[in-house]
């Protein structure tokens, strides 16, 4: 899913070349994906996801994330606030209505994730690279959706296997109106 966001004609100032800039109004197609993330690493030499970002690192992100052809590279410095906050609700839309909850997933230690590791993840459980293309989010839910469901049953401690025969045993007596 990608937004479209509307910047203004605007007169921007160039403080190196000490003239103003005339940037054309336009709407521009963006998309916040894996496919932006690996263009904008790829530049920028650090993971995306784990790094704070310079105002300039920011501005070529949305450069990366840019469907739109023939763009006007000072259009990127003319975009009002209120586009980029519909922009910034959009990058953190979860783009699902799947929730996980505490699945008791061991958390690394600050684990790096980089556009490769997502790659790798999406390789190892069989998720098509047209992924690539979708909302970064929702790739990132169907990573954690895949990695639980295709893990291995958890074995009941002794502890809930008692409780489960507890439990059934309740309900067996009920049943037949015994005592036990």
């Amino acid at each position: 899913m990608s937004i479209e966001i509307s910047i203004p004609e605007t007169r921007l100032w160039d403080p190196v070349k000490e003239e103003f800039l005339y940037v054309k109004s336009q709407k521009l197609l963006l998309e916040h994906s894996l496919l932006s993330i690996s263009k904008w690493e790829a530049k920028w030499k650090k993971p995306y996801l784990n790094s704070e970002k310079t105002p300039i690192e920011v501005v070529d992100y949305i450069r990366c994330m840019t469907l739109t052809k023939n763009v006007d590279p000072n259009v990127y410095y003319a975009i009002p606030a209120t586009e980029l906050e519909k922009l910034q609700n959009y990058i953190l839309d979860p783009m699902t209505a799947t929730t996980i909850t505490n699945h008791e997933q061991k958390r690394p230690g600050r684990e790096v994730i980089t556009a490769e590791i997502l790659y790798w993840q999406m390789a190892q459980l069989n998720i098509d690279l047209e992924w690539e293309k979708r909302h970064l989010n929702r790739l990132i839910t169907l990573i954690q959706v895949c990695a639980i469901k295709s893990q291995p049953p958890k074995k009941m401690s002794k502890a809930d296997i008692a409780k489960q025969n507890k439990a059934l045993n309740a309900a067996r007596r009920k049943r037949h109106n015994s005592r036990g």
